[in-house]
């Protein structure tokens, strides 16, 4: 039997964690049990390699300590990687038991997060080891604390030997609806090799390069599909409820503030113009927002209204303004 050990505390000598682990390691290797222990703070520099390390282990003890909230950023990043890069079918056999141990308010917490983690990520949960600890010294002399852990490195050696079954949860569901969302089905060996691949600081460095170039020059591309759209808009909606009338010439220039354009209209008995220029004479210069262009185009509002109501602002020939309404007719 194999039993990994992943330490997502900072390595002080006063954290009790240390103790815990100390202590479970000694019951786990009486009962000829291979224990490796995973220093997540010596690692983490390959972190993502970590999950390959869960290969030919049985089981597993993910052991945080709480000094000011949460599981900590070593651990969580370990779990990432799990959920990244782990073998999910290896995963589903290991069970595991947390261990977290807090200077301060929030062990359950923790805990929880730890539980909730691991089964997400396919696994089984026994019950842990939390505790509160004031003075580290009174807690590693206690004779009942060090029975209690003991006791609970038995039951997580049973536990794998005897593959106790456990209740389903709702955990399992969370994956499976969220697995859902993936779009590479990589094989377990070429998550691995994957997970190789961005703990390699060069590598990461250079696709980091690749992706802020390809980001560029699609954000270039989109920019110019924008503007072309944005060129279009509104020309197509007034070529199309055009109304011609008899003996009717006129020009406006609609500028457009929040979009720094100029709509230029030139109307005919036979036809309508519309194009986007830097013109600045004509029968009506009007001035409105984007908003309310659209409000009149969607047939929500009316030129002569938005005019009313000081949306649209305009100087020129009024009554070739209220002309407008006419000649351009929007239905909702």
């Amino acid at each position: 039997m194999k039993i990994n050990i992943y330490y997502g505390g900072r390595g002080l000598i006063e954290d009790p964690t240390l103790y815990v682990i100390s202590k479970l390691t000694e019951v786990l290797e009486e009962l000829r049990v291979e224990v490796s222990r995973y220093n997540l703070y010596d690692e983490k520099g390959t972190i993502a390699t970590l999950p390959a390390t869960l290969k030919e282990a049985d089981g597993v003890i993910l052991a945080v300590s709480v000094e000011w909230f949460g599981i900590g950023g070593y651990m969580q990043q370990f779990l990432d990687m799990c959920w990244l890069y782990g073998d999910k079918d290896k995963l589903k056999s290991l069970y595991m038991l947390p261990v977290v141990m807090a200077t301060t308010y929030g062990e359950r917490d923790a805990e929880a997060a730890l539980v909730k983690a691991w089964e997400t990520l396919g696994g089984s949960a026994i019950r842990g080891l939390t505790a509160y600890v004031e003075n580290h010294t009174d807690f590693e002399t206690s004779s009942v604390y060090r029975d209690i852990i003991e006791k609970q490195a038995e039951s997580l050696y049973r536990a794998i030997n005897q593959s106790i079954a456990v209740f389903p949860n709702s955990n399992v569901v969370v994956r499976e609806n969220v697995s859902k969302t993936k779009t590479i089905d990589l094989t377990p060996q070429e998550s691995e090799q994957l997970s190789r691949f961005v703990s390699d600081d060069t590598y990461v460095k250079k696709q980091k390069k690749d992706i802020e170039e390809l980001s560029a020059m699609f954000k270039s591309m989109l920019g110019d599909a924008e503007e072309l759209e944005k060129e279009g808009e509104f020309i197509r909606e007034l070529r199309t409820n055009f109304y011609p009338q008899d003996d009717f010439h006129a020009k406006y220039i609609i500028i457009i503030p929040d979009r720094e354009s100029t709509l230029s209209i030139e109307v005919t008995p036979n036809s309508v113009k519309c194009w986007y220029s830097d013109d600045t004479e004509a029968d009506v210069v009007m001035k409105a927002e984007t908003k309310v262009l659209k409000a009149i185009i969607n047939g929500k509002n009316t030129f002569q209204r938005a005019f009313m109501a000081g949306e649209i602002t305009a100087k020129g020939n009024f009554k070739t303004l209220r002309t407008l309404d006419e000649i351009f007719r929007f239905r909702y």
